[in-house]
């Protein structure tokens, strides 16, 4: 099944770009060519600037210390996995430990070195970091991959607790939902809320379906409408019926 996800608010939206943006630079750092590890970099720079949101480090906090105000009361209680539980508040309680240490605004530590800052700024011309015009940066790509590796994740340290607090956040979202299986008459579904909150909806589809799942949500409905595409990949109606998975997924 091919996996969609699709955020009921912006807090959950931004979280998703965060797990992103950490999943590619991970790949990406772990390489060994120069150009991979200038990928990394690149994206270590998107990282700043969705991270650099000021309430975000807030919310995290906020978020975390519900959640684990919710949890507590569980302990002692016959019905949950006591080791579980407890593997979860540690994760809640060590975030939280990282996410207090945090000071000041997250990526100014790149934004105060120059040499950073001088990268960054040519990235934003078309082909601006050539050897030609950042020699210095074409001089440091000349180093060992295990180098390379140090000093990039030198620089993405102070910004992990953020990563690790909306993993945990992301994770228990995600654990909250119940998957049911459902039908889209003519490519196109739609589900009262009544009113109900949701953070997150997941959307599976079989991949020999080859249709792809297009959604809108307010308070009181949610829509999902199947696409497909043709030769040259522009999308058109499906109007056949879809099943497929539906989760919604509410903290």
């Amino acid at each position: 099944m091919i996996l969609y996800e699709y955020p009921f608010n912006e807090r959950i939206r931004t979280l998703l770009r965060l797990e992103d943006l950490f999943e590619r630079f991970t790949f990406f750092l772990a390489q060994e060519d120069p150009r991979a590890h200038h990928t990394a970099l690149t994206t270590l720079f998107e990282i700043a600037e969705v991270t650099g949101r000021t309430d975000l480090r807030s919310d995290l906090l906020k978020e975390l210390d519900r959640q684990k105000q919710a949890l507590a009361p569980y302990r002692e209680n016959p019905g949950i996995e006591q080791d579980q539980l407890e593997a979860v508040l540690g994760q809640i309680d060590h975030a939280l430990t990282g996410l207090g240490r945090l000071q000041g605004k997250p990526g100014q530590h790149l934004t105060d070195n120059e040499w950073l800052g001088s990268i960054r700024s040519r990235m934003i011309i078309p082909g601006g970091t050539c050897k030609f015009d950042l020699p210095s940066y074409y001089a440091w790509q000349q180093n060992s991959p295990e180098q390379r590796r140090d000093d990039i994740t030198k620089w993405i340290m102070p910004i992990v607790p953020l990563q690790e607090a909306a993993s945990i956040v992301l994770r228990l979202a995600r654990e909250s939902g119940q998957a049911a299986k459902v039908m889209a008459p003519q490519g196109s579904y739609q589900q009262m809320l009544s009113g109900r909150s949701y953070q997150l909806m997941q959307v599976r589809v079989s991949p020999t379906l080859k249709v792809i799942p297009e959604a809108s949500a307010n308070k009181y409905m949610l829509w999902v409408r199947f696409t497909s595409q043709d030769g040259d990949l522009k999308p058109r109606a499906v109007d056949s019926d879809v099943p497929f998975m539906l989760t919604l997924c509410n903290l």
